[in-house]
C-alpha cells in the first residue's frame, strides 16, 4: 500500500487484520484465493473487508495472482465468412463484426447478430446470473460476440494473452466451432447447452426432453386432441431435444402425428407458424411452442383470428421468461432456471481456474411447469 494511499484514508491490509482478528499474511491469503485458508477465517476477512471498505490493488495483485479477474462471457454463432457482403437467407447482409467488447464496434456489419441477441430476454438472464455471482468475489465479465472466423480467432487471442481468465461460451448455432477451437487451446472455459460434437469443456444444461414431456402432458390433462408444436430451429440442440420430448410423450399418449412448423426461437418466427398451423390445421385446440417469444406470437396471431387463448386454444411455452408474463393472457410455460444455470456455469469456470488439472463435469438441471392463465 502507498503513503499516497494511507495519507489519503483509505483503508489497509492492516485495518481489514484487526477487523477480522487475523494476520495481514492471512487477509492477503484470502484476498488472492489461497484454497488452504480455514472457510471460517475466510468468512470473517470477507466481512471485514465489507466493513472497513478495503479494495484491493488489482494491478499489484494482478503481477502476483497473474489473473485478471476477469472473465469472457461470449456469445458464438457459426458464421464462417469475414466479410459483410455475404447474403443472408432473407436476403440482408449476414457480416462478421469480429470479436468486441459490449458497446464497441467491430470489422463488418454484426448488427443483426448483436441485436438478435439483445431481444432475447434469454441472454439477459445469463448476463444477471452470470454477474450476480461474479460481483461479490470482485470480478467481472467482459462481453464479446464472435459470430465469424475472424471474430474467433480474436477470442482465443484475448484469452490467450491473458486479458481474461477464462470464457463462459452461450452458443446459439449446433455447428459453432468455439468450443473445440477453445479446447484445442487448452484454455478454461464453461459452455451454457450440451455442445452438438463432444468436446472436453464442462458445460451446465436442462434436461429438456423433460420439459416438453411437462408440456404435452398438461395439454392431454386439459383435454386437448388436436395439438400443434412450433419447434425450435432444428439445428440447435435445445430446438431437437424439445421437440423430440414432445412428440415422443404424445405418441406415448396415442398421438403418432403431431403438426409441426419449424420457428427461429423470435416472436416474428411464431407469428408465422401460427399463421401456417392455423391455414392448414383450423381445429386445433393446443398449442406447444418450443420458447415464451414464439408462443407470445402464436398468442398474438390467435387473437387476431378471433380465436381466444385458452377457450379455443390452449398455449404453453418455455423458458419462463419476461415473455411469458408480457402475454395476454399471461402463459403457462416450462421454466428454464436461466439465472441459477448461469451462475453454476460461472461457479464452475472459477473452480477450473483454482483447479486447472481437474476432470471436466456437467451439470443437468430440471424443468418446472409453471401455470398461467394461457393453459
Amino acid at each position: 500500500m502507498t503513503d499516497d494511499r494511507r495519507a489519503a484514508g483509505a483503508p489497509t491490509l492492516e485495518d481489514v487484520a484487526r477487523a477480522a482478528g487475523v494476520s495481514r499474511a492471512t487477509v492477503s491469503r484470502v484476498i488472492n484465493g489461497v484454497r488452504n485458508v480455514d472457510p471460517v477465517i475466510q468468512e470473517a476477512v470477507r466481512q471485514a473487508v465489507s466493513v472497513t471498505g478495503y479494495t484491493p490493488n488489482r494491478a499489484a495483485r494482478s503481477l502476483v495472482t497473474r489473473r485478471a479477474d476477469a472473465v469472457a462471457l461470449v456469445v458464438s454463432g457459426a458464421g464462417v465468412e469475414p466479410e459483410a457482403t455475404r447474403e443472408a437467407p432473407d436476403g440482408g447482409a449476414a457480416g462478421a463484426s469480429g470479436a468486441k467488447e459490449a458497446g464497441t464496434s467491430g470489422d463488418g456489419d454484426g448488427s443483426s447478430f448483436t441485436a438478435q441477441v439483445f431481444a432475447d430476454p434469454f441472454f439477459g438472464r445469463v448476463v444477471t446470473g452470470v454477474v450476480n455471482y461474479l460481483r461479490p468475489r470482485g470480478m467481472h465479465p467482459v462481453l464479446m460476440f464472435a459470430e465469424s472466423s475472424r471474430a474467433r480467432e480474436e477470442v482465443v487471442a484475448y484469452l490467450r494473452q491473458g486479458s481474461a481468465d477464462g470464457a463462459l461460451v452461450v452458443s446459439t448455432h449446433a455447428e459453432d466451432p468455439l468450443p473445440a477451437l477453445i479446447a484445442e487451446a487448452g484454455l478454461a472455459a464453461v459452455l451454457f447447452a450440451r455442445p452438438a460434437r463432444p468436446v472436453p469443456v464442462s458445460y451446465v444444461d436442462l434436461a429438456h426432453q423433460d420439459g416438453a414431456r411437462l408440456a404435452a402432458e398438461h395439454l392431454l390433462g386439459r383435454g386437448c386432441r388436436r395439438i400443434a408444436t412450433i419447434s425450435g430451429p432444428l439445428d440447435v440442440p435445445a430446438g431437437q431435444a424439445r421437440l423430440t420430448g414432445f412428440r415422443d410423450t404424445m405418441a406415448r399418449h396415442g398421438n403418432p402425428y403431431i403438426p409441426i412448423v419449424e420457428g427461429q426461437f423470435t416472436q416474428e418466427s411464431g407469428e408465422a407458424a401460427m399463421e401456417r398451423l392455423l391455414a392448414e390445421h383450423p381445429d386445433l385446440d393446443g398449442v406447444f411452442a418450443a420458447n415464451d417469444l414464439m408462443a407470445l406470437g402464436a398468442c398474438h396471431v390467435l387473437r387476431e383470428h378471433g380465436r381466444s387463448v385458452p377457450g379455443d386454444v390452449a398455449v404453453v411455452g418455455f423458458d419462463d421468461s419476461s415473455a411469458a408474463l408480457a402475454c395476454r393472457p399471461p402463459l403457462t410455460t416450462v421454466r428454464q432456471p436461466v439465472e441459477g444455470m448461469a451462475a453454476e456455469m460461472t461457479r464452475l469456470l472459477l473452480d477450473r481456474l483454482a483447479r486447472p488439472d481437474g476432470p471436466v463435469t456437467s451439470v443437468i438441471f430440471e424443468p418446472e411447469l409453471v401455470v398461467r392463465g394461457s393453459a
